[in-house]
């Protein structure tokens, strides 16, 4: 063989190391199509679990609202009392929809997909005919201005002086919406099943009435593909 031939399959040999080695040390990052499949996270929920939650439970709970009703201004509100229940006379225009924010009671830290799913439920809810959301913005200014907590607006009074503050904005508010994430485990020796359960709970601010749906993923672990298949059967989506 002559010299020149060994030079080159040595030049080939270096240059299939650094691709290997390109390989193992690297990452490649690609564009998804719209119809290409979210990826399933191999130890947290991900975007397999996280959208289709969303999409369910705001496609039920807009499909058990009531029809929307007229949003009344700050002084109208003044004038007739937060805790008075405004009548099928007043619906005429989309209501608004003050989405408090996401509670999360799951196993897991849900990381930048807090706001993300903040974001895709908004999106959701402003997108209806029927509802406008009030800007996230203004919410959170108006939590600063009352120096209350979520989860203490469920007291009439502060719901009074959360909604007064909001509509010194300039943005009455007709709904409350919270949204809380929990999970429950299942361990089976090396093998887990977590359940995540999504729901949002609509409040409506002047009667106080309220509604929840849901929606449920169920998802398994299992730290061998065998073991997959011994907890979960045959046939199960990787993951």
């Amino acid at each position: 063989m002559t010299k020149i031939a060994l030079f080159s399959l040595s030049m080939l040999g270096v240059g299939l190391i650094a691709v290997i080695a390109g390989c193992a040390s690297g990452q490649y990052g690609h564009i998804l199509a719209d119809n290409d499949i979210d990826m399933a996270g191999s130890h947290t929920a991900g975007a397999a679990t996280w959208n289709p939650l969303v999409d369910e439970s705001v496609a039920k709970l807009l499909g058990r609202c009531p029809p929307a009703i007229q949003p009344v201004s700050f002084d109208a509100a003044s004038a007739i009392g937060l805790n008075s229940e405004v009548g099928s006379a007043l619906a005429s225009g989309p209501a608004t929809v003050c989405f408090i924010g996401i509670e999360n009671k799951s196993a897991e830290e849900m990381l930048d997909f807090k706001d993300q799913l903040y974001e895709r439920i908004d999106s959701q809810i402003n997108s209806a005919e029927t509802f406008r959301c009030i800007s996230r913005r203004m919410v959170d200014a108006a939590l600063v201005e009352t120096r209350l907590r979520p989860d203490a607006l469920f007291l009439p009074e502060n719901r009074s002086a959360f909604a007064a503050a909001l509509g010194r904005q300039g943005a009455p508010v007709d709904y409350l919406l919270y949204a809380t994430v929990t999970s429950g485990t299942t361990d089976r020796n090396k093998s887990t099943q977590r359940d995540y359960l999504l729901t949002l709970e609509m409040v409506n601010l002047h009667t106080g009435d309220f509604m929840k749906e849901s929606a449920k993923i169920r998802k398994g672990y299992s730290k061998t593909r065998a073991g997959k298949w011994w907890n979960f059967g045959l046939g199960q989506g990787d993951g």
